[in-house]
């Protein structure tokens, strides 16, 4: 898969809304492109939001479908501009961003995200030791692979404290209880992990939950997932699927909405908030945790 160097929900918008013009008025893609002296597959990859939009293009279809002037005319003249955006993770080597530089390019424009972990916590409430020790202990990064991974996490955490507009990015995250037992580093890295827990479940745009042993199997419970939720107007949420493997999207809104769906669910089969927290203290003032 192409290294995606900028964010990815402006281009999926363009996409979605050219293809839907090009749809109502019945056309073909080969004949909106051979007016417009496109290639088929320019126009191809434009509609599945492959690339970077140029300006000219999509003034040509504005043009093109006669829509100048409409509100929709000028998002998509924003959407373009945001999606020439170069993001921020393409300071990094390839080597350390390869397959997670999409999961980032959906995560830096959302409003709000859902995620489920399992046997780690939620990455944006890692702390820098807990984090260190997988990036060491089980992925075998290099020291320098390590530095620029841990100043990655740094940056994905920073969006808990952004605000566009009068909306805070909100997180709303379910962790299986395995989590919190599963020795990463140290005993002492994980009571300070616990605490981190604890200190991000006070803040207002932060939910916590913890999906006890006691649950019964949910869909969606047994690999980590993200689901993005975008504020603006005909951006499309979606969710990303973390395995061993690697990573995949699910972009279909029917896909989509039953991964929301699940979150859901899960949220009403994990402790309360209070109970999470209460349960997150038990285990680090435990005598025998960690043994």
């Amino acid at each position: 898969m192409a290294k995606v160097t900028g964010p990815l929900s402006p281009r999926r918008s363009i996409g979605d809304a050219v293809r839907k013009l090009r749809e109502e008025k019945g056309k073909l893609l080969n004949e909106v492109a051979g007016d417009l002296g496109m290639s088929t597959s320019k126009l191809s990859r434009l509609e599945k939001a492959q690339g970077t939009p140029l300006p000219r293009d999509i003034g040509d279809l504005i043009a093109y479908y006669q829509i100048q002037g409409t509100q929709l005319a000028a998002r998509l003249e924003r959407w373009t501009r945001d999606a020439g955006r170069r993001g921020w993770w393409t300071d990094y080597d390839d080597e350390v961003t390869e397959g997670l530089d999409a999961h980032l390019a959906y995560e830096v424009d959302a409003a709000v995200e859902r995620v489920y972990t399992l046997p780690f916590v939620p990455a944006l409430l890692q702390t820098q030791d807990y984090a260190r020790a997988v990036f060491r202990d089980m992925e075998g990064r290099s020291q320098d692979q390590i530095r620029q991974l841990l100043e990655v996490r740094d940056r994905r955490q920073e969006a808990l404290q952004r605000v566009e507009g009068s909306e805070q990015f909100r997180l709303i995250a379910v962790t299986h209880e395995s989590t919190l037992h599963q020795i990463v580093g140290s005993p002492g890295i994980m009571r300070e992990q616990l605490n981190e827990l604890a200190r991000h479940s006070a803040a207002s745009n932060v939910s916590l939950y913890v999906l006890p042993f006691t649950a019964r199997p949910a869909f969606s419970m047994t690999c980590m997932y993200a689901h993005f939720e975008y504020r603006d107007a005909g951006e499309s949420d979606i969710v990303h699927v973390e395995t061993h493997a690697g990573y995949f999207s699910v972009q279909d809104a029917e896909g989509v909405a039953r991964y929301r769906s699940a979150h859901d669910a899960l949220v009403r089969a994990s402790l309360s908030e209070e109970a999470s927290l209460e349960l997150i203290y038990k285990i680090r003032d435990s005598p025998r945790a960690y043994d």
